[in-house]
């Protein structure tokens, strides 16, 4: 069963070759639509012998993608921007799940490498090759659209998630979006899309989401609830994106409520920030797709006083996802809240076992420790916390170094 690499790219010349190195063992033919790269993307996409093609941008994501299927000539499609990179050791997975009686797309959970909020997300990234899959939206472009009308017609297709992480997702690092102008071009792709499709609550979502990142929370709103309404109404179209058996809207309705959670905690109002957060963990979908919502949750709750809320909201992160490094932070300084110094202590340390560099996590073991009377470790553990604040935020690191003067500890 023959995999092709489905990719559009446009001066990609930094990022391009870790994607291709993770995927070149695995597929068995790669195609890359070049969108008028002036760097030397097209030359690096040949040294890995790619099929290279080309294509006028116009301002459509699902155009230039279904140009890019037409050159495909494999079984089934992986799709990868250049930004990401496929997981090691999910190629058997993938490859099992491809031979499932009927499976039609294979559904693909996604790390969001420096994601201020959510770590992971779902994406529907390998499918089969069928003449009637295509990509819509001319942002946030989908094949979700046409599978769902390819199964009213032939339903015996499956569709299946993968819950291994099969894609690692670099978009996120700090400065990517924004120097590519990607907030404002997502915006006008999205709005105009929009206005010809008011009840859309996919875009709705998405729109919403994205004015809430921009600070427009009103519009954010505003948006979110309609998106809220459309997939509730009673007059609602059955269609169901981001498809899997037996959970209708469910992905669609975690999204919604998760960023009207966000919205609404941004503006300062906890009730209907905790209403939608609590109503996004409820969605039957994956585990991993819960993490942020529960976190903040977690930290809502905790701002409230709702210590043992706020306890159990990061004790359920770490039972989906025990190296969730933040949650292990919250979690100890919740602890640290509630009296129980050694339980603090531990999950500060494991915060710093698996992010060495964690400041905050030093400082707070620090004060844990000095309340234990475990000085001289105290004391280590600020030194640590003044050092590593030194280089990113030298106030913090004067701030603390007075802070022990004043108790006493004048070798810092």
């Amino acid at each position: 069963m023959r995999l092709s690499l489905c990719m559009i790219v446009k001066n990609e010349a930094n990022s391009l070759p870790q994607c291709l190195e993770s995927v070149k063992d695995v597929v068995d033919e790669i195609i890359v639509l070049d969108t008028g790269s002036s760097d030397e993307t097209v030359s690096i996409a040949q040294s890995f012998d790619a099929q290279v093609q080309h294509f006028a941008w116009n301002n459509d994501f699902s155009a230039a993608r279904n140009e890019s299927l037409k050159y495909a000539t494999g079984d089934w499609i992986l799709v990868l921007d250049a930004d990401e990179r496929l997981a090691k050791d999910v190629a058997p997975f993938m490859q099992q799940a491809m031979q499932e009686p009927n499976a039609l797309v294979i559904n693909l959970v996604r790390k969001e490498i420096g994601a201020v909020q959510s770590p992971y997300s779902l994406v529907s990234r390998l499918f089969r090759k069928h003449d009637a899959i295509h990509f819509s939206r001319p942002y946030h472009a989908i094949v979700d659209d046409s599978v769902t009308d390819l199964l009213k017609q032939e339903s015996q297709w499956r569709i299946i998630e993968l819950p291994k992480v099969a894609i690692l997702h670099y978009g996120y690092q700090p400065g990517t979006i924004a120097s590519r102008n990607k907030l404002e071009m997502a915006e006008s792709a999205m709005a105009s899309f929009l206005a010809n499709h008011p009840h859309d609550p996919y875009a709705c979502s998405k729109l919403g989401a994205l004015y809430v990142q921009m600070g427009q929370f009103d519009r954010g709103i505003k948006l979110l609830e309609q998106g809220l309404h459309a997939v509730l109404s009673p007059n609602a179209s059955s269609r169901s994106l981001y498809i899997s058996p037996g959970t209708s809207n469910a992905p669609l309705l975690f999204e919604l409520h998760y960023h009207l959670g966000l919205a609404y905690n941004r503006i300062q109002q906890p009730t209907p920030a905790e209403q939608h957060y609590r109503l996004a963990v409820q969605q039957p979908i994956l585990n991993q797709l819960k993490l942020g919502a529960y976190n903040n949750l977690g930290t809502l709750l905790q701002a409230k006083g709702d210590l043992q809320g706020a306890k159990g909201a990061y004790e359920a992160c770490l039972e989906i996802d025990p190296n969730f490094v933040t949650v292990h932070y919250n979690l100890g300084m919740v602890l640290k809240a509630m009296g129980q110094l050694p339980e603090a202590v531990k999950q500060y340390q494991k915060a710093i076992d698996l992010n060495p560099n964690y400041a905050e996590a030093y400082q707070n073991l620090g004060v844990a420790l000095l309340k234990l009377e475990k000085t001289p470790e105290s004391m280590e553990a600020f030194k640590r916390a003044i050092e590593l604040h030194q280089q990113h935020n030298p106030q913090e690191a004067a701030r603390l170094r007075q802070g022990l003067k004043e108790l006493g500890f004048q070798n810092f």
